[in-house]
């Protein structure tokens, strides 16, 4: 049996150390993430999960872990912005305001597909014009969903949560834990 992450993120397999799991191989799944017309962030976000899930090849008993982190402004989905003018325009959107981070999480184990969603709440505080200009600057907003990354330099314009901290940066661990475990791996010594 291996573990098979499928996900190019640096920030999930740094996650899943903290479980202490090092995955056997680490494969990143070409799926297409353009919302489809009119669909909501939840579903969005648990429908890309499941197909890298079963995007990723893996042997009958090999286990494969994917997810996928949404930012959602009400119905609206902040995907990962194509361009500084993009990122922009979605940190003057969240600014001042609540959203939502979803990430969705799937596990499969040979024919078997194990899923589960974490839903967390996020306020950013009002951001000044020079606090996004040198945000943007950083490029610490490149590739990351909603143009931030909480574990870095946007931690400062971050005041609450409610939620987990892990999923917002990418990877619910404790949901991920109890979906590995349900799979058959070992976690943290649990059968």
């Amino acid at each position: 049996m291996k573990l098979i992450l499928g996900s190019a993120s640096p920030r999930r397999k740094d996650l899943l150390a903290q479980l202490g799991i090092v995955p056997d191989a680490v494969l990143s799944p070409d799926v297409d993430e353009t919302p489809a017309r009119a669909e909501l962030p939840r579903p969005y976000c648990a429908r890309l999960a499941l197909e890298k899930v079963r995007a990723v090849p893996a042997g009958p008993d090999d286990i494969v872990l994917c997810a996928d982190t949404t930012v959602a402004l009400g119905r609206r989905i902040l995907g990962k912005p194509e361009s500084a003018a993009e990122a922009e325009a979605f940190l003057r959107l969240m600014s001042g305001r609540r959203h939502q981070v979803i990430t969705a999480i799937a596990v499969r184990r040979g024919g078997r597909i194990w899923t589960r969603e974490a839903v967390s709440a996020v306020k950013m505080k009002v951001l000044s014009q020079a606090e996004i200009g040198a945000y943007i600057a950083s490029g610490e907003w490149q590739g990351k969903a909603g143009a931030y990354a909480i574990q870095g330099r946007a931690a400062a314009f971050i005041p609450w949560i409610s939620g987990s901290f892990t999923a917002i940066v990418g990877l619910p661990l404790a949901e991920t834990a109890a979906l590995l475990q349900a799979a058959g791996y070992p976690v943290l010594g649990a059968p």
